[in-house]
């Protein structure tokens, strides 16, 4: 692994050593799913963990209930513990919350006051933002991966390329991810409570029907075009729709089985993303023509091949690290991911050790290849990219030393650690030579 070479169809020169491995990546149907299941009837807005006492006392946050200074004047046997009570604010719905809850604080904080986020900020969680990034990067990530030259890369064709995948690309990432939450509300009010709909912050028929026109206009935007919607493009849409729908709506809802889930989740983030887009750029932007195919990229293009394999392990290290902390819920909804059937310690060092390997041999082998490359110019990209690599896999294992598997706090902040590598591996995509 460490010194693998090859050239690409599109030549760009010398060893492209697992090459884009260091860069992280990343309607009938629908009918069913937007059934309001019973569950959801019930008060969605339910603040979780607070202790209910509000009521009990008979307090509300209005100023005319609580206790005047006349009255407690005039009935000085009111103690101090409720003269306390009095001055806590209730929340809307007569809970006092808990000073030892810390989960529920954001929650709280919002209720107490009254106001509910607005809609532009509710629908932008609602787009699970970490992966939008994700998308947004890898687009222009893979058209300099794939442009022949960087001369090449900055013209109008180029950039025309990118925006018209990026658009119905976006539009595909909040199909996928709110199809998830329509479909996941229980777990989510169990694991992820403050997810819009969970938290009662967006109701379902505004979810459904931002789901429905985001798969719609997606698709069709895809089509659109007589140059720029290439069979890439149409690949990378119709095939993450597909897996997407498979994977959450009932009654396939490949997430119920661990190897099904993980199927759908290496083939979007490897060869459906990246070869996708990769033959896209080739097509719209590079002068591959009509007939450049994904296959024809996977099979005949040395970066294109190695960059879906290592985005494909990289996408699956992320999808097992998120399911980690969310075994409470899973469990609960019978949903028989890797973490509840093997156990949250033994996923998350086997996903670690993955990871950490992946970004360690890349390293070596960029490095290797950039003490054989034939110009400056490829011995500083294969540096960087080589460097880039190691102090990624060291960051990988130095991060997760403290983390302890059954803290749900600590590895969804390791996990987010993870997408900033994503990011960054991105970023670093084009030196990629």
């Amino acid at each position: 692994m460490a010194s693998l070479r090859g050239s690409g169809s599109r030549g760009g020169g010398g060893p492209h050593q697992l090459f884009a491995i260091l860069l992280i990546i990343q309607a009938g149907v629908l009918v069913d799913c937007f059934t309001t299941p019973s569950s959801l009837r019930s008060n969605i807005g339910t603040i979780h963990g607070p202790k209910t006492i509000a009521n009990t006392a008979g307090l509300t946050t209005s100023p005319s209930h609580l206790p005047s200074s006349v009255h407690l004047k005039q009935y000085g046997r009111l103690s101090k513990s409720m003269m306390k009570m009095t001055s806590t604010p209730a929340l809307n719905n007569g809970e006092i919350p808990d000073s030892n809850d810390n989960s529920s604080s954001a929650t709280t904080t919002t209720t107490t006051t009254g106001k509910r986020p607005s809609f532009p900020v509710v629908l932008w969680r609602f787009t699970r933002p970490h992966t939008l990034i994700g998308s947004a990067l890898a687009i222009p990530a893979i058209h300099m991966l794939a442009a022949p030259t960087y001369s090449e890369v900055f013209t109008l064709k180029t950039l025309a390329s990118i925006i018209f995948a990026s658009i119905p690309a976006l539009f595909m990432n909040l199909y996928i991810t709110g199809l998830n939450q329509i479909t996941d509300v229980d777990i989510d009010r169990i694991n992820k409570p403050d997810l819009p709909i969970a938290a009662g912050h967006l109701s379902l028929p505004t979810a459904k029907a931002i789901v429905i026109f985001s798969g719609i206009f997606s698709l069709a935007m895809g089509l659109s075009h007589p140059f720029l919607s290439t069979n890439g493009l149409s690949v990378a849409l119709w095939a993450s729709f597909i897996l997407g729908t498979m994977y959450s709506l009932p009654p396939i809802r490949f997430k119920r089985f661990h190897l099904l889930a993980a199927f759908c989740i290496i083939a979007v983030r490897g060869a459906v993303i990246n070869a996708g887009f990769y033959a896209h750029a080739q097509a719209a932007a590079f002068g591959g023509g009509a007939g450049t195919t994904v296959i024809g990229c996977l099979l005949s293009d040395t970066r294109c091949a190695l960059s879906s394999l290592f985005f494909s392990v990289f996408g699956f290290v992320i999808a097992l690290m998120k399911d980690v902390p969310d075994v409470k819920g899973d469990k609960e909804s019978n949903i028989k991911t890797m973490p509840v059937r093997y156990g949250q310690h033994r996923i998350f060092g086997s996903v670690r050790r993955l990871l950490t390997v992946s970004f360690l041999s890349i390293g070596i082998g960029f490095l290797k290849g950039a003490a054989n490359a034939p110009s400056q110019v490829l011995t500083t990209c294969r540096t960087i990219l080589g460097v880039s690599s190691v102090l990624a896999g060291y960051s990988v294992r130095k991060e997760a030393v403290s983390v302890d598997p059954e803290d749900s706090k600590q590895v969804y902040k390791y996990y987010m650690h993870l997408w900033k590598l994503f990011y960054a591996s991105y970023l670093v995509l084009p030196f990629a030579r």
